[in-house]
């Protein structure tokens, strides 16, 4: 950011500016983040550990756990300890590759969560292939998509930023939001702003119409299982998987793609706290309180038990 005009660091202002709330909020912010390190690191373990988890299903879930863990990562450690140190500053270098980290992240769990709908619809509608063509080399292909792209997304942006300069520095959120820094912009940012929709609403509209495209064959499927056990069983493989999409798609288009009109700071700040921290840290309670298999693992590695 050679070409800011007389702008040499960002303020980061903050979850709130009431000391109070400040405290409550960090003290939150910071049982969530543990809470949601812990509970997806021991769902990689886990799934490491036990060969009956070498599945493509856990594969990607292992992968969604360690995005989970890096998506956190970008903002939470640095919103901290700007607490602790009473130093609420970042450099213009630190503050684009804090936005960068954070688009490709966020942007690679949007589209790994198309790819496990994919891989749920094989599961169940193409059982007697699945093995087939899920295998190790497409699981691989379909686990590089993601990082690929949204890296490539991202560099977009983080390039694009640099050519804004800005008038003020003080940035009413926690982290290096794109979104808040192109307000704090006093020079030309439409092509950011047409960028953000295309390239944010491509990767959106895209994972979704996958995940639609994915799950209208699995609904038709389990609608046909004649028992009632056999539907529970089918849709009990599925369901983990949805409420997540629910969270992440729910917050993510809260605050990226509604009206400008009905935004406001602290209704983007909340959906932010929801998909930055939340959803993360509930992650991996969703998918072990619903699957048996992994959590029977979980219970193993936590008692120290050899996992075989």
């Amino acid at each position: 950011m050679e070409n800011q005009t007389r702008v040499f660091e960002f303020i980061l202002l903050g979850l709130s500016e009431q000391p109070l709330q400040q405290q409550v909020l960090i003290g939150m912010s910071c049982s969530l983040y543990l809470i949601g390190c812990m509970g997806n690191l021991l769902t990689i373990l886990a799934i490491l550990l036990d060969p009956h988890l070498h599945s493509p299903m856990y594969f990607f879930l292992s992968n969604l756990s360690l995005l989970d863990i890096c998506f956190t990562s970008t903002t939470v450690p640095k919103m901290l300890v700007n607490y602790l140190c009473r130093h609420s500053t970042i450099s213009p270098q630190a503050c684009l590759a804090q936005m960068y980290f954070f688009i490709a992240f966020g942007a690679a769990e949007s589209i790994l969560l198309s790819v496990m709908a994919y891989d749920r619809y094989l599961a169940i509608c193409c059982p007697l292939h699945y093995m087939t063509i899920m295998n190790a080399l497409r699981c691989a292909l379909l686990v590089t998509v993601p990082w690929t792209s949204a890296n490539l997304i991202s560099m977009v942006h983080t390039i694009l930023m640099t050519r804004l300069s800005f008038c003020t520095n003080r940035i009413p959120h926690f982290f290096c939001d794109i979104n808040a820094l192109i307000k704090l912009s006093c020079s030309n940012a439409q092509v950011n702003k047409m960028l953000m929709l295309v390239l944010g609403g491509s990767v959106v509209l895209m994972s979704f119409v996958c995940i639609m495209a994915s799950y209208t064959p699995i609904a038709v499927a389990v609608w046909k299982v004649p028992s009632a056990q056999g539907k529970w069983k089918a849709f009990s493989t599925c369901s983990s998987h949805l409420c997540v999409i629910s969270l992440f798609y729910g917050t993510i288009i809260g605050v990226y793609f509604n009206p400008a009109s009905t935004h406001t700071t602290q209704r983007d700040m909340v959906a932010t706290v929801m998909y930055t921290m939340v959803t993360p840290m509930l992650n991996p309670f969703i998918y072990s309180l619903r699957n048996r298999d992994l959590k029977s693992a979980l219970r193993k590695l936590l008692k120290g038990n050899h996992l075989a």
